[in-house]
Parts: structure tokens; sequence; C-alpha cells
């Protein structure tokens, strides 16, 4: 085994994905765990997709951004679960060096895109309660279309050093990564080179990627809060903060666990392995899987399309049922009250 783990090579064919170390044991709880997340988190998004493709009143900015969201959510876990779940259940280690890289660099793109739309629909919100009357004026759908694309080329770009970088340096170590994906710091600490380009990189994606979103999202809210408590009476102010809190909720629940995931990579020395490798997808599948619920709880709009749609499959059942199929349906309910007949 120190023979495999220690061969000199430049660029390993394949690298080993170890999953947890320390919770071998527990693959099988936490395997389930991520599933259902997972399941949610696919099912989730593809509703959202789903009720603002179908629903011509849900055709705006707001709602645009958050088709955005769903597909970048779908991108983002896609990714990584599958080869997770496959180490978990079928412990299938092995994933090649351009495959390692390819998830690399989704993971990080699409972590990116997901920041950067988390910031046009805090400017969406902005216009819509501090210039409401501009609002579709401003936020036309070309513009919508362009600041999506804008967002996308941002992290492309950002990204594209991960990967390019990550090939260049040599891997005469071991080709073991201590973790469940190809996470950028967990691939290039392999290297048995001086690495410190990757990590001061990477250092500057985060401060000028992550942290400029975080600073122009936090001023739009200050100048949102400032239009809010200029308002004349508690309801209106109640009402209006009401519209924001599902995104701020949904802010909440991507930049915590990432932030914090990220930083204690490069500075948590003495954070255990195993609950840094579980923040790590805790934060791939928490985002994807509460902004659907997030979103649907606290949208008035996708909340009735969402129960309209289940009411008028119910009248549609109970239409049938009151015409010449009677004694069917009344076959079909017992059926699922009592089984089926032997």
């Amino acid at each position: 085994m120190s023979d495999f783990n220690k061969t000199d090579f430049t660029n390993p064919s394949t690298f080993i994905l170890l999953g947890i170390p320390g919770l071998e044991a527990a693959y099988v709880w936490i395997s389930i765990l991520f599933c259902t997340m997972y399941d949610i988190a696919i099912l989730g998004n593809f509703t959202i997709l789903f009720i603002v493709r179908t629903e011509p009143s849900l055709h705006g900015p707001m709602y645009y951004f958050l088709c955005m969201l769903a597909v970048s959510d779908l991108v983002l876990t896609t990714s990584t679960m599958p080869k997770l779940l496959s180490i978990f259940w079928f412990n299938s280690r092995e994933i090649e060096f351009s495959a390692c890289l390819t998830q690399l660099f989704f993971v990080h793109c699409f972590s990116g895109i997901e920041s950067g739309i988390f910031v046009a629909m805090a400017l969406d919100r902005y216009v819509a309660i501090c210039d409401p009357l501009r609002h579709s004026t401003i936020l036309t759908n070309p513009v919508v279309a362009k600041i999506g694309l804008a967002v996308v080329l941002r992290s492309v770009i950002f990204t594209l050093p991960y990967p390019f970088l990550a090939r260049r340096w040599p891997y005469c170590r071991t080709n073991i990564i201590p973790h469940t994906h190809c996470e950028h710091m967990a691939v290039v600490k392999l290297s048995c080179t001086n690495i410190h380009i990757s990590n001061y990189y990477g250092l500057f994606a985060l401060s000028f990627g992550i942290g400029l979103d975080l600073f122009f999202i936090s001023v739009s809210y200050i100048q949102i809060l400032r239009d809010i408590f200029r308002l004349p009476t508690k309801d209106a102010r109640l009402k209006t903060f009401g519209t924001c809190s599902s995104h701020l909720c949904a802010i909440l629940a991507f930049y915590i666990p990432g932030l914090f995931s990220s930083l204690s990579y490069r500075f948590g020395h003495n954070v255990p392995l195993h609950f840094h490798i579980l923040l790590a997808n805790v934060y791939l599948l928490l985002p994807p899987m509460l902004n659907p619920i997030i979103y649907g709880v606290r949208t008035k709009q996708i909340r009735d399309r969402l129960l309209q749609l289940f009411t008028h499959k119910e009248i549609q059942l109970l239409s049938w049922c009151s015409g010449s199929q009677t004694e069917l349906c009344a076959q079909l309910a017992g059926d699922i009250v009592l089984g089926p007949l032997p």
C-alpha cells in the first residue's frame, strides 16, 4: 500500500476518494440522509422550474432569477452526489484525473454562479421596494438576460484557473484524496511542490468573488431596511419586509456553511477532518434542498400556483368520478382504503 501511495508520477491517471475518514461505520446512515436531501433538492427545484414555466403571471425578473438559482442548484448537487453515493454504497472510490478536475470546476463555478444570482435577486428586491414605479422599466427581460450572462461569465473566468493550476502541479506524494469529491484545496494539497499560487489565488477568488457579492448584498439590504423603516405603519413595514425574508433565509443557508468550509480548509488546522468533509457536503446539499422549500412556502404566488395544481387534479378526479365511472371510482376507493380483494 505504501508503494501505491507514494509512486512517482506527475499527473496521476486516477485519484482515490476516501470518502469521510473515521466515519466508515456510519456510511449507511449518512448516505440515507444525503440521498434524501438530494431527492428533495431535485424534486423541489424541478417543481420551481415547472411552476414558473407554466404560469405566465410568474414571468418576471424575480422568478427568472429563481429559475437560474434552481438550475444552478441542480448542477451543483448532481456534480458531486452520484459519486458520493457510489463511494458509500459500492465502494467505488476511483475517479479519473480529468474527471476530478472537471468536477472541481463545476463545484466552484456553480457555487460562484449561485452567489452571483443572490446578488441579482438582492438588486431585484432593492428596485422593487426602493423604486417600485420604475421596476418594470429598469429590470426588463433583456436586462435580466444580460445580468444572468454576466454572472455566468464572471464565475467561469474566476474558476478556470483552478483546474489549470491543479493540472500544472506535479503529484508525487499520493493520489489519495481524503474527501468525498474533488475540492480545490483537497486536490492541490497532494502536490509535492510549492502551491502558494493556488492558495493565494483561491483567497483572491474568495475575497473578490464571494466577498464582493456579500458587500453588494449588504449594501442593498441596508438601503432596503432604511426604506422599510420609513413606512408609516407597522403592518406596511412587516408586509414589505416579508417579501425579502425568503431571500435572506436562502442567503444565510448558502453563505454561512460555505465561508466556514472554505476558510477552515486554509486556517482551521484544529478542525477535525471528518467534520470539515461533512460541512463541505452539507454546503453543497443544504441550500439546493432549502431554496425551493423557502421560496415555495414564503412566496405567495408560487404557493398559490402549487395549491392550484393539486386542487385542479382533485377537481378533475371528482368530475371524472361523478360521470359514468361511478362504480369504478367506488371500487378504486375501496381498494385504497381496504386494499385490493384477494
